[in-house]
């Protein structure tokens, strides 16, 4: 059975894709106006579960690449996503049949179905990340083999970049300098995909998921000891599985500048009342690592998010703080990212760190 997606759903799908986002993603404020209002419009958009995607389908990833700090300043008009889709489709020569997000994060999960509802071409339940995560190789699409391009990027002044590599690793330099060339962030169509590939590569139903996530947010709107136990009831019935409280505390100290097209810091969370270490979060775009003293909590491919300790409402890292009350939890990764082929380029050591990965469930 699909899903059908309103306008009226978008501040919930928001919600849940930054709870699944880590950190990242980049900020969906001004992209749930958008897309509220671009859905009220053309009508609601149909989500197609992988096993009813036709064989025969000519899928593409859409989505943002940057800086996710950078889309806070430099806010998108609602175009660029359909002008980016134009031009693959005059370069290839070939029209795309479905979509997929790049992710399901922050604003990424939902500027594909901009361009769903206003060119009704039928978007995925799934995406490539199941999460955020910075770079093109640590994609799903790219761990299964899919080729990144042929690929296009838009900036927000409507000028285009064409890609033709074979190589994730080369492609991931080469739209990370051309984002920073463009501004900070560009909308690009990449990794172009047949249904067959597709069910290799998509994680299926995470789109569907996060809306899920974010109603229940919604619903249980409150402190986050309050929200703790549907959450750990929804997780548990998913692929991502175990949900662990990690920390509770305040914002101490927060560093993070644009280093490479990333946002790169990190943030200090002091324990209120106790005696405790703090907690510190590694950032790259995502929370990558905790650690409570000089022991590792939870580490990628494991989500790490954080909420408001008395709204429960997820927090973007670029929307950290000095001050803040917040709640720290860590989240199992789907089975797609326990494999060897995909620990080979999301473990932490992939990251620069001189640790080995292990699941959250066994810290």
């Amino acid at each position: 059975m699909s899903i059908r997606i309103t306008h009226e759903d978008i501040a919930d799908l928001c919600k849940g894709s930054v709870f699944l986002a880590t950190g990242g993603g980049g900020d969906p404020y001004v992209s749930q106006i958008l897309v509220e209002k671009i859905l009220e419009k053309h009508g609601p958009v149909d989500l197609v579960s992988l096993s009813d995607v036709p064989d025969d389908a000519f899928i593409v990833a859409i989505g943002e690449v940057g800086a996710p700090s950078v889309s806070l300043e430099q806010l998108p008009i609602g175009t660029e996503c359909l002008d980016v889709v134009d031009r693959f489709e005059a370069w290839v020569g070939k029209k795309i049949t479905h979509l997929v997000s790049f992710e399901v994060g922050g604003a990424n999960s939902v500027i594909p179905l901009i361009a769903a509802t206003t060119k009704k071409i039928p978007l995925i339940d799934g995406d490539g990340m199941a999460r955020a995560l910075p770079e093109a190789q640590m994609m799903t699409f790219a761990i299964e083999g899919v080729r990144p391009t042929p690929a296009v990027a838009v900036d927000y002044t409507g000028g285009a970049v064409y890609f033709d590599t074979e190589d994730t690793l080369i492609y991931e330099r080469q739209i990370r300098n051309i984002a920073m060339a463009m501004g900070g962030m560009v909308f690009t169509a990449e990794s172009p995909m047949t249904a067959a590939e597709a069910r290799c590569a998509v994680v299926p139903g995470t789109i569907s998921f996060a809306l899920e996530l974010g109603r229940m947010l919604t619903a249980n709107f409150g402190n986050s000891v309050h929200v703790e136990k549907p959450l750990r009831e929804l997780f548990d019935r998913s692929d991502y599985g175990i949900l662990k409280h990690l920390y509770t505390g305040k914002i101490v100290d927060i560093n993070r500048k644009v280093v490479g097209g990333f946002d790169v810091g990190e943030a200090i969370v002091e324990a209120l009342g106790n005696d405790m270490p703090p907690l510190t979060l590694a950032i790259k775009n995502e929370f990558l690592v905790a650690t409570v003293g000089d022991k590792v909590v939870a580490s990628v491919p494991d989500l790490i998010t954080i909420v408001d300790h008395e709204t429960s409402s997820p927090i973007n890292a670029e929307r950290i703080h000095y001050g803040q009350r917040v709640t720290v939890f860590g989240i199992g990764c789907p089975p797609h990212y326990r494999t060897e082929r995909a620990l080979k380029v999301v473990a932490p050591r992939a990251f620069g760190f001189d640790f080995d990965y292990r699941p959250i469930e066994s810290l």
